[in-house]
């Protein structure tokens, strides 16, 4: 709270809480969505502090009031604060977990968790026999990210959970990628998904054990459809195969193999 400023308001206060990045973000978001304002964060942590306060404390039926301030904001950073909302109200959780580098292992996995909104899915090949991969998970409450832990720990999963990592979430979620010379036949695409549950699931399925996925980055931005971006290795006896595919899934679809963003970073 800092030394002075604690002096002068310990005789009126009866209580301190803490609060997190994400919770302040959370909070902007809540005042927004209430009254169309946007807060700094230093504004909007009273709000944020209430939250957390009210839930400790399992307080319900009253009427609570904070202060809201300050609109000292930088339009740019309102991509950063967007992106932790959802963390910060426990709507949302990411894992690292390992997989077995085999095919049919994405779909297995998907099944695992497919009572739950994937809303984030990172993957880029690796290892011959081991893949990592780096998911967003929906969450109704926080009670929820416990059940996904209990789940992915019931099925054998090795797993990590980056929600309450900064690393993780300001950087390693944007920065999967890099050259693989193992991955040969490689083709890169942009997909639009429909953004319902199980979307993913059908894509995987009729995809099939014929293709290996190389490349897999997906990140929800609450439009209609799920910006994919896929790299499956397509080798040239298995071309028509593949077009077939491509028409039977049906999804809106970019070939970016020669995107020189792709062969420069992928």
């Amino acid at each position: 709270i800092g030394q002075k400023p604690f002096q002068l308001i310990k005789p009126l206060i009866d209580d301190c809480i803490t609060v997190e990045t994400d919770e302040i973000c959370s909070a902007i978001r809540d005042i927004y969505e209430e009254n169309r304002s946007i807060t700094e964060p230093a504004g909007a942590l009273a709000l944020a502090g209430l939250k957390k306060y009210t839930r400790h404390h399992q307080i319900n039926g009253k009427t609570l009031i904070t202060i809201n301030c300050g609109a000292n904001l930088n339009f740019d950073r309102l991509k950063h604060i967007a992106e932790r909302t959802d963390l910060g109200a426990h709507k949302e959780a990411i894992f690292s977990v390992k997989i077995p580098e085999k095919k049919g292992s994405f779909k297995e996995f998907c099944n695992t968790l497919s009572k739950y909104t994937i809303t984030e899915f990172n993957y880029r090949y690796s290892d011959s026999s081991e893949a990592i991969i780096f998911v967003g998970i929906g969450l109704k409450n926080a009670d929820e990210r416990e059940q996904v832990i209990q789940s992915l720990t019931k099925n054998g999963y090795d797993f990590c959970d980056f929600s309450y990592n900064e690393l993780a979430k300001l950087h390693v979620r944007h920065m999967i990628g890099g050259k693989c010379p193992q991955v040969t036949d490689e083709k890169c695409f942009r997909f639009q998904f429909p953004e319902k549950p199980g979307a993913l699931l059908n894509f995987l399925t009729l995809l099939g054990s014929k293709f290996n996925i190389s490349l897999f980055h997906y990140r929800n931005h609450g439009a209609a459809f799920g910006r994919v971006l896929v790299g499956i290795q397509v080798p040239k006896s298995q071309s028509k195969s593949f077009d077939q595919f491509l028409k039977k899934i049906g999804y809106t679809y970019f070939d970016e193999t020669d995107n020189l963003a792709f062969q420069q970073f992928f």
